[in-house]
């Protein structure tokens, strides 16, 4: 069965960081594109970050551009979102997305909770 599982989540303080990971297991992960995702509460899901399955090309929110960091290993089948400077605004839940747009197929993790509050 196909999973993703995200960890990593937690509370922190403005300014501070985290580091988010996604395990992938059931189908083959070097062949898709990984994304992270956030939404907070009364809010559209909003696209954070993707990194392509080939070059490791990437791309970023405005918001987060300069702060966030987005990496994958195809020998562990992870992706991972580090996180710096963290803002109140950064406050929601985090998805992990596996895409292999040639065949329109998308899989979704389960989301942990990201609060960044003093």
């Amino acid at each position: 069965q196909v999973q993703l599982v995200e960890s990593g989540g937690g509370l922190v303080q403005p300014g501070g960081s985290l580091r988010l990971s996604c395990a992938a297991s059931g189908f083959t992960f070097s062949r898709y594109a990984m994304s992270w995702y956030r939404q907070a509460p009364g809010k559209e899901r909003e696209l954070v970050a993707v990194i392509s399955s080939g070059t490791g090309w990437t791309n970023y929110a405005d918001s987060v551009k300069g702060r966030f960091t987005i990496s994958r290993d195809n020998f562990k089948n992870t992706v991972s979102l580090q996180m710096n400077t963290l803002k109140f605004e950064d406050t929601a839940v985090y998805y992990c997305k596996a895409s292999w747009g040639d065949y329109g197929i998308e899989h979704w993790g389960q989301g942990t909770q990201v609060t960044v509050s003093s």
